[in-house]
C-alpha cells in the first residue's frame, strides 16, 4: 500500500509518522517525535495515478521525496508528473512555514513588549552571567531575543527558573540570534546565549549567540553579509564526549563557510566529562582563561 510505502520513508528518514496519513494532495502536519505538542513535521501524498509525495520538518529543514516506483522505472511522463508534484508540494510548504513565522513572530513581539528588562534570573545566576538585553515575564520565564541582521524579532528562546529551554512553535530560527555588544575589532559567533555572555565579558568583542550548532553557518552568512570586511570568529563548542565532537565540526564549517576563525576553549587538566563551552571554561577557571584563549586569534588575520 502507497501509505504504509510512505511511512516507512518517514521512519528511514529519522521521524516518526503520523498515525493517519492522508492522500489528497495536500500539506498535513504532524508530530515527528510522537509528543502531541511538536508539529513541526509536514508531508503531502498523492495516491492517484503514480503514488508519490514530499514529507519534511521544519525544525531540522529536513525535505524528502518518495515515489512508488524506482526513478530508473519512470517514463517520462511520469518523470515530469513526479516533478510538477513536488514543486507544488513544496511551493504549500513554503506558504504554509511563513504562516507560522508570521503568527509566531506576532507572538514573540507581544510577548517581548510585555515582558521587562531583568537584571536578575536564577538561570543567569547559575550561569554566572549578566541579563544585558534579555527580558523576564511576571511568571519568571526568561526571555531570550531572536532577531536578524536587521534587528527584526523573529521568535524567542524561553528559558525557565529551573533551566530548561523552548523555542516558540513555528519561529524562524535559521539566520537569527541573540546579540551581545556592539560590533568592533571583531565579531565572534557562539552556540548558546550563556556563552555569548561570557565570551563578550572576557573580551569585550560583539557576539552573535546562534543558539544551535546547525544555525551557526547561517548566522555566520547573515553577519558576514552585512559586515563583509569585519574579522568573524567561531567560539566553539568542544563536545569532547561526543563522538565526532559535533560543536566544533559545525564551528570549523562555519568558519570555512566565511573565511574566519575557529577558537575553542582551553579547559585545566582536571576537565568535569560536561565541560564543553566558554561558559563552563569561565565558571572553572574564569574570564581571564577565556580572554587567553582570543589573545593569539585576534592578532591573526582570517583565512
Amino acid at each position: 500500500m502507497p501509505h504504509d510505502q510512505f511511512a516507512q520513508a518517514m521512519v528511514s528518514a529519522g521521524l516518526t509518522p503520523p498515525d493517519t496519513i492522508h492522500a489528497d494532495g495536500l500539506l498535513h502536519r504532524f508530530s515527528t517525535t510522537g509528543r502531541r505538542s511538536d508539529r513541526a513535521g509536514w508531508y503531502v501524498l498523492h495516491a492517484d495515478g503514480l503514488a508519490a509525495g514530499v514529507f519534511g520538518c521544519w525544525r531540522t529543514g529536513l525535505t524528502e521525496t518518495w515515489c512508488s516506483k524506482a526513478d530508473s522505472a519512470l517514463t517520462q511522463a511520469e518523470r515530469d508528473s513526479m516533478r510538477q508534484r513536488v514543486q507544488e508540494a513544496k511551493q504549500q510548504r513554503d506558504q504554509a512555514q511563513a504562516q507560522r513565522q508570521q503568527a509566531a513572530q506576532q507572538q514573540a513581539q507581544a510577548r517581548w513588549e510585555a515582558a521587562k528588562p531583568t537584571r536578575w534570573h536564577p538561570y543567569t545566576k547559575a550561569k554566572g552571567v549578566q541579563t544585558y538585553g534579555l527580558r523576564a515575564e511576571p511568571c519568571g520565564t526568561l526571555l531570550v531575543p531572536m532577531r536578524d541582521t536587521f534587528g527584526t524579532l523573529h521568535s524567542l528562546q524561553t528559558i525557565a527558573p529551573d533551566g530548561s529551554k523552548r523555542f516558540m512553535a513555528g519561529g524562524r530560527v535559521r539566520g537569527c540570534y541573540h546579540a551581545v555588544g556592539d560590533p568592533g575589532a571583531a565579531l565572534v559567533v557562539c552556540e548558546g546565549m550563556a556563552t555569548a555572555h561570557s565570551v563578550h565579558a572576557a573580551t569585550g568583542l560583539a557576539v552573535a549567540a546562534a543558539f544551535s550548532a546547525s544555525n551557526l553557518v547561517p548566522v555566520a552568512q547573515a553577519l558576514r553579509r552585512k559586515f563583509p570586511s569585519l574579522p568573524i570568529i567561531l567560539a566553539a563548542d568542544d563536545d569532547w564526549r561526543t563522538e565526532g565532537n559535533p560543536g566544533l565540526a559545525a564551528a570549523r564549517h562555519a568558519a570555512l563557510a566565511v573565511g574566519a576563525l575557529v577558537v575553542a576553549p582551553h579547559f585545566p587538566a582536571e576537565r568535569p566529562p560536561k565541560a564543553t563551552d566558554f561558559n563552563d571554561l569561565a565558571a572553572l577557571a574564569g574570564l581571564d582563561a577565556v580572554r587567553a584563549c582570543f589573545a593569539e586569534p585576534l592578532e591573526k588575520k582570517p583565512c
